[in-house]
């Protein structure tokens, strides 16, 4: 008899074992099919990191590639910029889904640190019941059943002992089951966590090359653009060509204000109803910024050495910084221009108007209506600009005027 209570005791003891010294993790639920299911997630979302991890490796910027392409552009400056801003679009774009991406996976390791603390703690409850119930059998050694048995007072009694008997190794037999299962869970959340740890890395990592990849493109358009300027033999050219842009861009403002007042004459007819401004001040449209770089007025052009007229302000901002709207009013263009790039135009009311260029990204369409403050852009560097800033312009009866009569910091 104490020869098979040894025995017993052994191969639980060696069961129990097992259980301690394998690597396992999370979740005590009495039914094993939730458990099955929640391995089964965790061994879902790890193969899903996996594929995250793929895609962002295959998808890296080749900014050499890109530069090297639009070498035969070169001679049409317009063009080289022109094509040169889709791609630092298409670069800020990946920047930031690399950026939601580490925000998720912060989250999501959040998440999953909590849930192997939680099965970590069901896991030490299960083992510490199962050292009590054990020590309880060494106790009682294999005669406990028998006795249980034998100590009836009557056959029905019996029958019951040995019913509950039954009963008691059935729910040894499942706790047993329970722990084993809730060491594979523990072992899939750390395993789930390690996988959102690599990713997170990852992502930080490719964020970091993408960027260095932008600030490479950018490097190269100012270069053209300054290049193009500097060159002796073009600087007239270069003049004649900046006083083109700028005739260019106010035709293409003017037309904007034109179309606009003859909708707004359409619908004040149909409707009564005229847009207004009332007088409030704005909101400074770049948070963000570091300086002002370039102010509204006469000034010399820094590289051409002409006298020019600066239309707005120039904020300089990091590239994907937002771009807020100075004050209510309706988005009236929202599109790209070679000169002005990315940019958007608000109608405030009674022929007022704000200008937003060089965005790296547009958040409103044509047709919008937006609140002071809201948010429609991000700071960049598309169009004839060598650097992340805002150009921020207003329009008064159809004139630029000071943004600084208008603006509050």
């Amino acid at each position: 008899m104490h020869v098979k209570k040894n025995r017993r005791l052994s191969v639980l003891a060696l069961v129990l074992i097992l259980c301690i010294f394998t690597d396992y993790s999370l979740t005590a639920y009495a039914d094993t099919k939730d458990i099955e299911s929640n391995i089964k997630a965790k061994q879902a979302e790890i193969a899903e990191a996996e594929k995250e991890k793929k895609q962002i490796q295959s998808n890296i910027t080749n900014a050499k590639a890109i530069v090297s392409g639009l070498e035969a552009t070169k001679k049409d400056l317009e063009a080289y910029v022109t094509e040169l801003d889709g791609n630092l679009m298409e670069v800020e774009a990946k920047i930031a889904e690399l950026k939601e991406l580490i925000s998720e996976k912060e989250t999501e390791i959040e998440e999953a640190t909590a849930d192997l603390e939680e099965a970590e703690q069901i896991q030490q409850t299960q083992y510490e019941n199962m050292k009590k119930r054990i020590k309880f059998i060494y106790e009682k050694g294999d005669t406990f059943y028998l006795d249980l048995i034998f100590t009836a007072s009557s056959y029905a009694d019996m029958l019951n002992k040995a019913d509950y008997a039954e009963k008691m190794s059935e729910y040894d037999a499942n706790k047993l089951e329970e722990f084993k299962q809730t060491c594979e869970y523990v072992a899939a959340c750390k395993a789930d966590l390690e996988s959102d740890k690599e990713l997170l890395d990852m992502a930080k990592a490719k964020q970091d090359e993408e960027q260095e990849n932008l600030n490479a493109l950018i490097e190269a358009k100012t270069g053209e653009i300054n290049a193009t300027a500097i060159d002796i033999n073009n600087k007239e050219a270069a003049i004649k060509q900046l006083e083109a842009d700028a005739a260019a861009r106010d035709a293409e403002i003017r037309q904007l204000e034109q179309l606009v007042a003859e909708e707004k004459r359409r619908l004040a007819e149909e409707s009564g109803v005229k847009l207004t401004y009332d007088g409030g001040m704005f909101k400074w449209p770049a948070p963000s910024y570091t300086k002002i770089s370039d102010d509204y007025g006469n000034r010399i052009h820094p590289i051409l050495g002409v006298q020019q007229f600066h239309n707005g302000v120039d904020m300089a901002a990091p590239g994907g910084s937002p771009i807020l709207a100075a004050y209510d009013g309706e988005v009236v263009a929202a599109s790209y221009n070679a000169s002005m790039g990315n940019y958007v135009m608000i109608d405030h009311g009674d022929s007022l108007y704000t200008i937003y260029m060089h965005a790296s990204a547009l958040y409103v369409s044509k047709g919008d209506l937006v609140s002071k403050g809201q948010k429609i852009a991000a700071v960049g560097t598309t169009g004839r600009s060598t650097g992340n800033h805002l150009h921020f312009s207003v329009r008064k009866n159809g004139s630029y005027v000071s943004p600084w009569n208008y603006l509050s910091n």
